[in-house]
């Protein structure tokens, strides 16, 4: 259960980051402070309570959501904006000149940033949004609160049967440890496989 949870929140939290990246600093006044409003909210929030106010209270409201959907769209919801910082920062070190350069080639704003922009500004922030993937498979353990069992709840519901507490949780922790450490591996081939000669340094 706990892959299930975070390769959709994974992928989605980075387009959503990309996204709203984009709009926060391409976009008109309007939109730029609405996504500011959005990553300051979802970032100043704790993920717990996302989680609770997704799962238990939206259901006020008539919108009702499985354990998983929540978990999906809390994880998602949170990561995009963690995302977004990073996405946000890689965009503004673009030197402004290649802007004026596109703009001369008679290229659009939106072409200028789709193919100009935006595939140079990802390399840089790929480190910042790995990092982000690594939280999120940790995050993902937040996902039992809400009834959602994946590794750590079934865990705890066979510690609480066996009364095992400390064999169940360190099966627990050296099954996230592998999995940190094969995302850590694919992210860093995955940099690797993208970088650019004398586009920044590349270390390891």
């Amino acid at each position: 259960m706990s892959v299930v949870l975070i390769i959709p929140s994974a992928i989605m939290g980075q387009l959503l980051g990309i996204a709203v990246g984009c709009c926060r600093v391409f976009g008109n006044r309007l939109v730029q402070k609405l996504m500011d409003f959005y990553t300051s909210l979802f970032r100043g929030v704790p993920l717990m309570v996302q989680l609770f106010i997704l799962y238990y209270g939206l259901p006020k409201i008539g919108i009702y959501l499985e354990p998983a959907e929540a978990a999906i769209l809390g994880f998602t919801l949170c990561s995009g904006a963690y995302n977004s910082e990073y996405v946000r920062g890689a965009l503004l070190s673009i030197r402004e000149g290649q802007l004026k350069a596109a703009a001369a080639l008679g290229m659009s704003k939106f072409q200028t940033v789709l193919w100009i922009v935006v595939p140079q500004a990802f390399r840089r922030a790929l480190p910042g949004c790995g990092n982000e993937v690594i939280y999120l498979i940790k995050y993902s353990s937040l996902a039992y609160i809400i009834t959602c069992i994946e590794l750590t709840g079934e865990a705890r519901g066979i510690a609480a049967q066996t009364f095992r507490f400390t064999e169940a949780f360190m099966v627990v922790g050296a099954y996230y440890l592998f999995l940190v450490t094969i995302a850590g591996w694919l992210l860093k081939k995955f940099e690797q496989r993208l970088h650019i000669p004398g586009f920044g340094v590349l270390k390891g």
